[in-house]
């Protein structure tokens, strides 16, 4: 799916700002296990300057705040910032900013920070090897670029049909990535000692359309046709059709350095 970066950017910040309250409390986004393993996995230092891309409502800044010097998050949706700022004050935490930026032209000087992180968001982004350039650049020389996303399969039929299916309970969604994009993308970007985890994310059918107020015609729709998907997309998704429906989603965390 081609989109102009404007035309991007407007959908998710219409898209997240109508929902921005539920990812406050979405369970996926505030506790799912990728937060505390990329936590792990970048192994922050009590001196180091931390960058979240689209934080949505903070979730992934605030793991790290108690480990860093601080943490700047960004989004492109005031609501969500607004969200995620009231979260800060709740729990009390003060080494967290919160700034308006675009993940493709990042506001800040090169070298400004010693990590970089985003999480279950490029699948928004127009141009993800844009974002991870800007990651990059703004890292500093021996700097840690961390990200998690929800993949795509390597069979391009298959990650069609699963983006599809995403996009219309999300109009923002554009596309999910296979492990092999990803890599590339890091590489391409000067980083290196790139590294990969997978970790399947059981989504219940019920919450995961009500994080977007998906309409009860197109919630039917969505499920008749994961009941009806080929043996390919079964095998990616392994959908659970029984009183209480589900699909299980693969993330990639990825982790990278800046010589």
């Amino acid at each position: 799916m081609n989109a102009s970066p404007s035309s991007a950017r407007e959908a998710s910040q219409r898209q997240f700002g109508a929902n921005a309250a539920n990812y406050a409390t979405s369970e996926v986004h505030a506790k799912g296990a990728s937060l505390g393993r990329i936590v792990e996995l970048v192994a922050p230092q009590p001196h180091w300057r931390a960058l979240d891309i689209a934080t949505a409502a903070g979730h992934t800044a605030f793991a790290l705040a108690p480990h860093v010097a601080s943490v700047t998050a960004t989004d492109v949706t005031s609501e969500m910032l607004d969200v995620a700022a009231a979260g800060a004050v709740e729990r009390g935490i003060e080494n967290v900013t919160f700034e308006y930026a675009d993940a493709h032209d990042l506001p800040f000087d090169a070298a400004t920070f010693d990590l970089v992180v985003c999480r279950i968001a490029p699948h928004h982004f127009e141009d993800p090897a844009t974002f991870v350039a800007e990651a990059a650049r703004v890292l500093a020389p021996g700097g840690t670029f961390g990200v998690v996303d929800n993949l795509a399969p390597e069979d391009p039929a298959t990650a069609t049909w699963c983006d599809d299916f995403e996009r219309r309970r999300d109009l923002s969604h554009l596309r999910c990535l296979p492990i092999s994009e990803w890599l590339a993308h890091i590489e391409a970007a000067g980083l290196v000692d790139a590294a990969v985890e997978t970790m399947g994310k059981l989504m219940k059918f019920v919450p995961w359309a009500e994080n977007m107020s998906v309409p009860d015609e197109v919630r039917a729709q969505l499920l008749a046709d994961l009941a009806g998907a080929n043996e390919q997309v079964v095998a990616w998704l392994r959908p659970d059709l029984g009183d209480e429906p589900s699909f299980v989603l693969t993330e990639g965390l990825f982790t990278a350095c800046k010589p």
